[in-house]
């Protein structure tokens, strides 16, 4: 990695100065309150960038998804659980490879895993393989940019995890699992505390299952645990440890035959079982301190580190029109081998200190810190493929389909040809990114009832693409207005910039303009029952200017411009003592503004098309009951996950007109019943009505086809 000392040095300086400002001790009502807080859980600590708001309070859409609504979904993976919110829509996941989604209608880099946050810490953008569910406490979908706060981050809003921490009681929880498809796993979640002042967590899984799509086994393994050391009741230090290991096969899912899906099975593999898996490490370390002065003002002081990797070879459908042989008989389809090394490195640290005071009558709340984050990706891509089919030639012809790994999309036969090692390389280089950042926010209340928030970033970042360097500054504002009619509903308006450095040059030498971002949006919030029901009803508009695009040359330039704009509702709750529902609504019209040459498919998009897998309706209800049975708990629950159709591909690449994905509803449904206080089993049924779906694409070759009735069985010993 490429290193800057000084700004590490100063930004880690500041950080312990906010930690050694002078200890003011809190006070408490009566001695009872000490004993109160051997029972307050590490896991309720402030999230970094967020300050102390209650829901009401925050001008901006925020959906959480809470630990009783995850594990009443029991998804696997961070992305199937982010199907509880319909501002996040799949996106091409490079083969399985990694997560990707895109909120409001806006993705990031289509080369890289969609960035998310781990308590505060950028930690998506490396190469670990899909996030598992296991150790997350929590979801926050954090919607439009947050650049005033975070810093570079992705067009559409940001994704939080909050994990599983040391909560200073014993307590632990072991779960199997056997489903369809040869599905076998293994959970475990062990909280321990070892004093009054040490606790552990310990998090982990094994998983080693087949899957619906014919020769594609999956094997992962994950540990995530953790130390809490609280010194005193004002001050706890967390560290957390994440490890995986996963072997998954490259899969790019099935073709569209002539422009339509549904002819072939969507089990059918159109890979090479001998290329074997794809290999994803990830090691990343984490601390965290919060310190509390007095009753207003903390601290909270951070580290991150991450290194991860990918590995392995793929054989896929080529996206060349000169040498696909599907788009000239409907039947054979011309494939390429390629292999992937991927490595990077993320460094973040950061000190933020908050507090409140009032001044001319007026009471501030102030949120201010400094950062500096590292990104180090370092790729080696190399591809064999044939050359284009000359005329005359025919796929049945046993030398051209061995030049071009040809396969029967309706009788495939794997092995037929050596596979050939690929020498042409397409990517060899190491880019590296690297921001500091100051950032300040004051949420002002004018009364009891009217707050104004101003927040302003400044941004120094650098990067260095293939040997290349460029810099830039940026200063990112935020601004927002809340008025609370009463104690249970509140109206809010706000404005935003976000900012996403693109990497490379203008063709005339200059560094690429970074993708900015403006989001303007509008929305009454609710909390009813005593708070037990939350809702959201939000209109929004988001702009994007500088999207990378290429000349006619294929040389790269910062002029794209979309819009994404739309309608939210989100709710969530409990609307009697035993029944919880979760109900997201999102209507979402994205598309180009501008006519611009697309990089991917060498043609040019006219204004107007629609983003590529952004459906307009996105609709998702959880509803759960609990009863008694025998005097244990029985809950049983259902969900109802539909998408409108959407576009599976940008322009008319392949000359065989419009490319959309359809749309599909599916139902699921759980009941889990606990036989003892420790014992409890459950039985999850997806897709009741084997509804055949298609969830994602990156062109009508790659669409990767969703799972049929699937059925799983747990069985749950907690202590």
């Amino acid at each position: 990695m490429y290193h800057s000392i000084s700004k590490r040095a100063l930004l880690s300086s500041v950080a312990l100065n906010l930690a050694l400002v002078p200890y003011a001790p809190q006070t408490f009502a009566d001695d009872g309150a000490s004993d109160e807080l051997e029972t307050i859980a590490v896991t309720g600590t402030r999230q970094a960038y967020r300050g102390n708001f209650e829901p009401l309070e925050t001008p901006q859409a925020e959906q959480v998804l809470d630990l009783q609504s995850l594990e009443d979904l029991n998804a696997v993976d961070l992305v199937s659980a982010l199907d509880l919110s319909a501002s996040v829509a799949r996106q091409n996941n490079f083969g399985g490879l990694w997560n990707s989604f895109a909120i409001r209608g806006f993705a990031g880099d289509e080369n890289l895993p969609s960035n998310f946050l781990v308590n505060g810490f950028n930690a998506g953008r490396g190469f670990a393989g899909p996030r598992d569910i296991s150790g997350i406490e929590a979801v926050e979908i954090l919607k439009g940019p947050k650049a005033a706060l975070f810093g570079r981050g992705e067009p559409g809003g940001a994704i939080n995890i909050v994990t599983k921490r040391p909560t200073f009681e014993d307590k632990g929880r072991v779960r199997f699992t056997a489903g369809r498809f040869d599905q076998y796993r293994g959970d475990v979640d062990i909280d321990m505390a070892l004093s009054d002042t040490f606790a552990v967590r310990l998090v982990g899984f094994y998983e080693d299952a087949e899957s619906f799509r014919d020769t594609v086994k999956t094997e992962r393994f994950g540990l995530y645990p953790s130390l809490a050391f609280r010194p005193n009741e004002n001050t706890q230090i967390v560290y957390e440890l994440e490890y995986t290991d996963q072997e998954i096969p490259f899969d790019r899912g099935v073709p569209a035959v002539n422009n339509t899906l549904g002819t072939i099975p969507i089990e059918t593999f159109f890979g090479e079982p001998g290329n074997g898996t794809n290999k994803t490490k990830v090691a990343g370390h984490q601390i965290e301190m919060q310190h509390d002065f007095n009753e207003n003002w903390s601290a909270l002081i951070g580290f991150n580190y991450r290194d991860t990797s990918l590995e392995g070879y793929d054989t896929a459908a080529t996206l060349s029109g000169s040498r696909q042989f599907l788009f000239r008989d409907g039947e054979n389809l011309s494939r390429e081998r390629r292999f992937r090394k991927y490595d990077s490195e993320y460094f973040v640290v950061r000190g933020e200190l908050s507090g409140e005071f009032d001044t001319g009558g007026l009471q501030h709340r102030v949120l201010v810190g400094i950062d500096y984050d590292e990104f180090d990706n370092k790729q080696l891509f190399k591809r064999a493929r044939g050359g284009g089919i000359k005329e005359g030639e025919v796929a049945t012809d046993p030398a051209v389909a061995e030049r071009l790994q040809v396969i029967n999309v309706f009788n495939p036969v794997y092995g037929q040809f050596d596979l050939p090692e690929p020498t042409a390389v397409l990517r060899d280089r190491l880019d590296t990114q690297s921001a500091f950042g100051f950032f300040v926010q004051d949420q002002i209340s004018i009364s009891d009832k009217f707050d104004v928030r101003l927040g302003l970033r400044f941004d120094d970042y650098k990067q260095s693409i293939g040997g290349t360097e460029s810099s830039d500054q940026r200063v990112s504002p935020q601004f927002g207005l809340v008025y609370q009619l009463n104690d249970q509903v509140s109206l809010y308006a706000s404005y935003g910039e976000g900012f996403r450095q693109l990497p490379g040059n203008e063709p005339n030498g200059d560094p690429l303009r970074p993708n900015i971002t403006k989001s303007y949006e509008a929305g009454v919030k609710f909390a009813l029952q005593e708070n037990a029901i939350q809702g959201t009803a939000t209109v929004f508009q988001i702009e994007q200017d500088n999207i990378l695009a290429v000349t006619p040359a294929f040389e790269p330039t910062a002029v794209g411009q979309a819009k994404s704009r739309g309608f939210e509702f989100d709710l969530n709750g409990a609307v009697t003592d035993s029944i919880d529902v979760l109900m997201s609504y999102a209507y979402t019209d994205a598309e180009i503004e501008n006519e611009f040459f697309d990089a991917n498919f060498g043609v040019t998009i006219p204004a107007g098309t629609s983003l590529v897998n952004v459906p307009d309706h996105q609709f998702t209800l959880q509803v759960t009951k609990t009863f008694e049975q025998q005097g244990l708990p029985l809950r049983v629950g259902g969900a109802l996950f539909a998408v409108s159709s959407r576009s599976g591909q940008f322009g008319d690449y392949f000359g065989q007109g419009a490319f959309e994905l359809p749309g599909y509803a599916t139902l699921r449904a759980f009941a889990e019943y606990e036989v003892s206080d420790a014992l409890s089993l459950r039985f999850d049924v997806d897709n009741i009505t084997n509804k055949e779906i298609y969830l994602n694409s990156f062109a009508s070759l790659w669409v990767q086809p969703g799972a049929p009735r699937t059925w799983r069985l747990f069985v749950e010993y907690s202590f």
